[in-house]
């Protein structure tokens, strides 16, 4: 189903793509995506993880149809997670507000590959800074963004998540549109 060309229409595509019945969804923000996307089961597992108890208030709340699962975790640092394992793991616009290099955010993969079951995916997207097209309103919200603290992707380049990706996942894949890169790989 084509649902759009823009980015938000791109990343509802990918979730209808990857999404499972047994899902972790990481960096929630409002659960714009999970409220719109079609599970292949009306009661699907979903589980909602972020370090932001606001977020995940808000994300459970809008989806509360679900009665999802609920965990605060700093994926940066080993998740020890006392439930059942995923089959997929989704990641929406959280690496480029994490602080770091690309490169050295990659143990969010690590950490996040070991709550999959075999098999499963791990999808989202980004927003880079280098390596992409920036059109002026981008290069201007990321310049905002990143001197007050909210981004922190002056380090993140399509090069480098394309390098951190094939470290922690099998069969990445990265789609491009303008400055956001959609991903995907296995466990």
């Amino acid at each position: 189903m084509l649902l759009g060309s823009g980015p938000s229409g791109r990343i509802l595509e990918h979730y209808e793509e990857h999404v499972s019945t047994n899902h972790l969804d990481v960096g929630v923000g409002t659960g714009y995506f999970l409220d719109r996307c079609r599970f292949a089961s009306p009661s699907p597992r979903l589980a909602l993880m972020d370090l932001n108890s606001n977020c995940l208030a808000v994300a459970r709340g809008r989806l509360a149809r679900y009665h999802p699962e609920v965990y605060r975790a700093n994926v940066l640092e080993p998740i020890p997670l006392a439930a059942p394992k995923f089959d997929s793991v989704g990641m929406n616009y959280l690496l480029h507000c994490l602080p770091g290099s690309i490169r050295s955010k990659g143990v969010v993969f690590q950490h996040l590959k070991a709550l999959l079951n075999p098999g499963g995916v791990l999808f989202g997207a980004t927003l880079l800074h280098d390596g992409v097209q920036r059109n002026w309103l981008a290069r201007r919200v990321m310049d905002r963004n990143n001197a007050h603290g909210i981004f922190s992707n002056t380090e993140d380049d399509l090069e480098g998540l394309r390098w951190v990706l094939s470290q922690h996942l099998t069969e990445p894949a990265v789609v491009v549109v303008g400055c956001v890169a959609i991903f995907s790989g296995g466990a």
